[in-house]
């Protein structure tokens, strides 16, 4: 069986050492803390006003600002700054704080698609950033869809003790 990763690394189609590239440069150092709130402000703008219905409901029951706060303290925690995540929230746990979500490809993809286009409109973030940041982006919705996966099916066995993995 494979684990969450090797599966997330297949679906994004990131090699390794592309995906935790974030880790080589302290990137918060780099491009500082205004531009990881610009990035957020920036995704969650475009997520909120998102023309597909589908993908709008997923964040109907989240406040805007609390997803933004939330998002950028990751960021800048992941990329080499402070626990601000943390230290407001406790262990990022990705796959348990996305549970209540509906983390399909598709929707990755649109997650993908949006932070794409706010990865573009922020000038601070230079070319070599931008990739590596892609790449960790990617990497880590898949292993979001990966952990909703999983997830679903452990539920479905609890439910019905016939079902094997």
């Amino acid at each position: 069986m494979q684990s969450l990763q090797q599966k997330a690394l297949e679906w994004s189609g990131v090699a390794g050492e592309d995906a935790f590239a974030i880790d080589d440069t302290n990137l918060y150092q780099k491009l500082g803390h205004q531009t990881f709130v610009d990035l957020s402000t920036n995704f969650y703008n475009r997520v909120y006003a998102d023309d597909q219905e589908w993908f709008r409901s997923i964040f109907a029951n989240s406040n805007k600002e609390d997803a933004i706060q939330n998002q950028y303290e990751f960021f800048i925690q992941r990329m080499g700054g402070p626990p601000l995540f943390s230290q407001r929230k406790g262990h990022p746990a990705l796959i348990g704080r996305h549970r209540p979500f509906p983390v399909t490809r598709e929707a990755a993809e649109r997650w993908l698609q949006h932070m794409q286009n706010a990865l573009d409109s922020v000038p601070k973030i230079d070319a070599d950033s931008k990739t590596c940041m892609q790449n960790f982006f990617r990497h880590t919705a898949f292993f979001l869809v990966a952990g909703n996966q999983m997830m679903n099916e452990q539920q479905r066995c609890a439910h019905n003790p016939q079902h094997k993995q």
